[in-house]
Formats: structure tokens, C-alpha cells, sequence
């Protein structure tokens, strides 16, 4: 049985990489977390332990506090089965997610506006992305998706009136509080 020189040195390449490079500079964090979910999707992990084990084999060397954080970030449940990804808002109730939602719209719209099927909304700095994230999270049925950039929310909708509905639905909190549109 020869060695596979080529696949032991990109083993090892890929997890020089995934040590040295925090996930917190970009590094292949995103890569990990795919990856992550991946294993997750097959089923049976039933420990971050295991889960270490397998992301190993896989090339990804991960220190335990890395991988802990991983899993919140990518809202995986520990069940008695093992670890199962789970819907936005699976386990808190929509109550609660909307009221999330209102009190961001409250502290961090700036302005709102259409444009075509997106939602524009302008943040003060660092407030795009908690506002994405109340969005995504209250599971609207007229927000197809985020992106989020420093102080800009692009809100996908289905179409023209699905946006002009959630226009109405951000700018309402705005308009007693601030006055600005």
C-alpha cells in the first residue's frame, strides 16, 4: 500500500490553515461551518467530541471552545439523538421572535425604502447585522432573505407587494418615534 503524497500534504495543508487562521480574520471559518453541517445532516453526533473526530477525518482540526461557538452561530440543538440543525426560531415562539423584531426596527431603523422587490434599510453603524438577524429570525412571510452590510439591511421579498407590505410594517414604529421615513 503506497501513500497518497499529494492527498496527505493537502490533509495537512488545509489543517495548518484551519489552526493558524482564527475564524474570527475570515480564515476558512465558513468552510468549517459548512462542513459542519454537513457531518450534523448525516446524523449521529452525539458529542462535540465526536463531532471533532469526524471534522478531523475530514481535514478540519478544531479546538473545542471554536467548535462550541460553531454551533450556537449555526443554531445546531443537542437532542438525545445527537446534534440536529434546526429551523430560525424552531424553539422560541413567534411571540417572542416578532417582539424581538420590534424592538430592533425601534432602536435601528434609520430609514426604509423600495426598491423594486428589496427593502432598503439604513442602520446607524454596527446595526445592520442585529437587524438581519430579527428579521430572519421572526420568519416574515414577505422576507425571502438578508444581507447585511455596516449600516445597510437589503431585504429580499417575493415580489413588489410583498416589499411594499414590509416597508409598512418597519416604517410604522418609525414614524410616532422619530419622524423620519
Amino acid at each position: 500500500m503506497g501513500i497518497d503524497i499529494a492527498r496527505s500534504l493537502c490533509v495537512l495543508i488545509f489543517t495548518m490553515k484551519n489552526i493558524y487562521v482564527p475564524s474570527s480574520t475570515g480564515g476558512d471559518g465558513g468552510r468549517r461551518r459548512r462542513e459542519i453541517l454537513t457531518v450534523v445532516g448525516e446524523g449521529g453526533v452525539r458529542s462535540q467530541e465526536d463531532l471533532q473526530r469526524r471534522l478531523r477525518r475530514r481535514g478540519f482540526t478544531v479546538a473545542q471552545p471554536t467548535l462550541s461557538r460553531d454551533l450556537k452561530a449555526l443554531g445546531l440543538a443537542k437532542t438525545p439523538t445527537g446534534y440536529v440543525a434546526t429551523p430560525a426560531g424552531a424553539f422560541v415562539p413567534a411571540e417572542t421572535r416578532h417582539g424581538a423584531l420590534a424592538r430592533a426596527v425601534s432602536e435601528f431603523v434609520l430609514s426604509v425604502r423600495v426598491a423594486a422587490s428589496l427593502v432598503v434599510i439604513r442602520t446607524p453603524p454596527a446595526g445592520a447585522h442585529p437587524l438581519a438577524r430579527a428579521l430572519d429570525e421572526a420568519d416574515l412571510p414577505d422576507v425571502v432573505g438578508t444581507v447585511a452590510g455596516d449600516d445597510t439591511v437589503f431585504v429580499a421579498a417575493p415580489g413588489l407587494a410583498g416589499a411594499l407590505r414590509l416597508e409598512r410594517r418597519l416604517r410604522g414604529p418609525l414614524a410616532p418615534a422619530r419622524g423620519r421615513a
